[in-house]
Parts: structure tokens; C-alpha cells; sequence
């Protein structure tokens, strides 16, 4: 299991993740609510611990703060038809539960996968973390239009149009640029949101929502032509932590 959970916090295919050439997507036959259909390797996908979810009803807890050491640079950036995904150098890690999560990439979905109170953003960022033994955390950013989001703009750039395309970064970019200033979280353990949906993942999500230009929000959208998110999965008995 600590394999399969790494391995699917590195590796988005383009066309194949689950159970050989097996394929998914987000509408059609191949969409979200077959995937624990499509293959053995995905039958979590019908668990009862899955993300995304509706962020409401929150309990008040004694939340740490994160400590955020994203020191790293991007190297490159791709389109696996899925997602655009930013890959990094190593260096770059968060601090949670006195365990240290190294940062393995970050991707986007639009609109937002979860939802806050019941409100859906236009995009939300998932940066990906696993420890040593292959746990994954994932910090979750909103993103709501507004002003042109200079953190974003070195990646947007190079915003590779097409799937299988991939750039190498030119400009210096760090998963720093695109967290929003104040770090407060919510709290509650999910999934993976795409196949095979592993679950026992600690999802972090921001607070605060940080903006992005309409422009930029299109720049997104069109280069994967149809919504990338997974629809919202019941929260069942587990606690949302504030």
C-alpha cells in the first residue's frame, strides 16, 4: 500500500493509471462514478473515506501550524491530459504532526474539487507530500477571480497546450509564490482524488482563498477543455477540524 500511495502522488498518466490499459476520465463511461468499476486496482474509489468533500460543520480543534519550507525550484511543467502538473527539484517539504512530508509536485482542477461552506472556486491547487514511509498530505489552495496572480505567471507562461506536452520552467517559480499569506487550515482525512483513490491522506486545506485573473483562469481551462474535478464524495462520520 505504501507503494501504490507513492507511486500515485507521483505519477498522473495522460491516458493509463488504473489496472493496465484501463482508462479514465471525468465524464462518459470512463468517468468518476465508474471508476471503482474500470479496474480491481480502484475499488476505494467506492470507500467511504474519499475526497473531494464539502468543507461544513467544522469542529474546534488545537490545529498546529504548518511549517512550510518550500525552498525548491520548479523544473518543469506538464499537460498528462488530466491536469497541468508542476514538477520540482527536491528540497521543498511541510512540517505536520512532527512528521516531515516532502513536496513532490503540485497540479490544479477547475473548478475546486472541494467545496467551502458549500461555495465552489474556479481552481484549486493540490500540492502532493509524502513522507518516508509513503503517507501522503496534500495542501489544498482556492483560488477566486480577481487580480492577476503574479506567483502563478513564470508557469503560466509556459502553459503546455497540449497533452503530453512538457516545458522545462525558464523562469524561477516555487510553490511559495501561490500560498496564500495567512496558513490557517481545515482538517480532515480523505483520498486521492483521481484512481486509484487511495485513502488514509491528510488533507490540509487553506483558509483563505488567494485570486487569479480571468485570464488566467481561461488560460487553464481551455488547454484541458473540459472540467477537471471529481465530484464531491460523502463526508460520512469523519470530522472536519478547524
Amino acid at each position: 500500500m505504501k507503494n501504490l500511495l507513492l507511486t500515485s502522488a507521483l505519477v498522473f498518466s495522460s491516458t493509463v493509471v488504473a489496472g493496465g490499459d484501463v482508462h479514465w476520465g471525468y465524464s462518459g463511461e470512463v468517468g468518476a462514478d465508474n471508476w471503482a468499476k474500470l479496474s480491481p486496482d480502484n475499488y476505494q474509489c467506492s470507500g467511504n473515506n474519499q475526497s473531494p468533500v464539502n468543507l461544513t460543520g467544522f469542529i474546534e480543534a488545537e490545529l498546529s501550524p504548518i511549517k512550510f519550507n518550500y525552498n525548491a525550484m520548479a523544473k518543469e511543467i506538464l499537460n498528462n491530459g488530466h491536469t497541468v502538473q508542476v514538477n520540482l527539484n527536491s528540497g521543498s517539504n511541510i512540517n505536520v504532526d512532527g512528521n516531515s512530508f516532502d513536496l513532490l509536485q503540485f497540479h490544479f482542477h477547475a473548478p475546486s474539487e472541494n467545496h467551502i461552506n458549500g461555495t465552489s472556486y474556479p481552481l484549486e491547487a493540490h500540492f502532493v507530500h509524502a513522507d518516508k514511509s509513503g503517507n501522503l498530505a496534500v495542501v489544498a489552495v482556492m483560488f477566486e477571480q480577481g487580480g492577476e496572480n503574479k506567483g502563478l505567471m513564470p508557469a503560466w507562461q509556459q502553459m503546455p497546450k497540449h497533452e503530453g506536452d512538457k516545458h522545462a520552467l525558464t523562469a524561477k517559480f516555487n510553490g511559495a509564490d501561490i500560498l496564500p499569506e495567512n496558513k490557517d487550515y481545515y482538517r480532515f482525512n480523505g483520498s486521492l482524488t483521481t484512481p486509484p483513490c487511495s485513502e488514509g491522506v491528510r488533507w490540509l486545506v487553506m483558509k483563505t482563498p488567494v485570486q487569479a485573473s480571468k485570464q488566467q483562469l481561461k488560460a487553464f481551462s481551455s488547454v484541458l477543455h473540459e472540467p477537471n474535478n471529481r465530484p464531491i464524495q460523502a463526508t460520512n462520520a469523519r470530522m472536519i477540524l478547524q
